[in-house]
């Protein structure tokens, strides 16, 4: 994918096949510790632990009739790339959190794209989720 608003959109999508009907999505910049973090928590059926040990596999997927999972794998990697990680908070039942961090200013992190439009599409398309989108900004440093 070649922004991070395409893959909020694919995260955001699985999370209305996971059964959510509340989904929060938060981008906070922090030019002083150069991080940029993705957060994108749902209320949905979670994972259990089998499911969370292979999320990331790309050749691993739920949905029925398909082969590959690719969203989270090529959000994994993205991260990576950029000097960040993915980390993946679940519990059956209770929802899941999946949370990107790149390194800011790094060369390879992938550029935010239409995150408004991309938020926009997801309201229209899905009246009956309840979105929550924040970006935060943190340009200073404290002593």
């Amino acid at each position: 994918m070649e922004d991070l608003s395409l893959h909020i959109l694919d995260v955001v999508e699985n999370s209305i096949r996971a059964g959510a009907t509340e989904v929060n999505v938060r981008l906070t910049e922090n030019r002083a510790a150069d991080l940029l973090t993705l957060e994108i928590g749902d209320d949905g059926q979670g994972m259990d632990e089998a499911t969370k040990r292979r999320c990331l596999d790309p050749f691993f997927t739920t949905k029925e009739g398909k082969y590959v999972g690719l969203g989270l794998s090529f959000l994994s990697q993205s991260a990576e790339e950029a000097g960040g990680e993915l980390i993946v908070e679940t519990t059956k039942g209770k929802g899941t959190k999946i949370i990107a961090i790149y390194r800011l200013n790094h060369i390879d992190r992938r550029p935010l794209g239409d995150l408004d439009g991309t938020i926009r599409c997801l309201k229209e398309t899905h009246p009956e989720i309840k979105f929550f989108y924040e970006f935060v900004s943190i340009n200073f440093q404290r002593k």
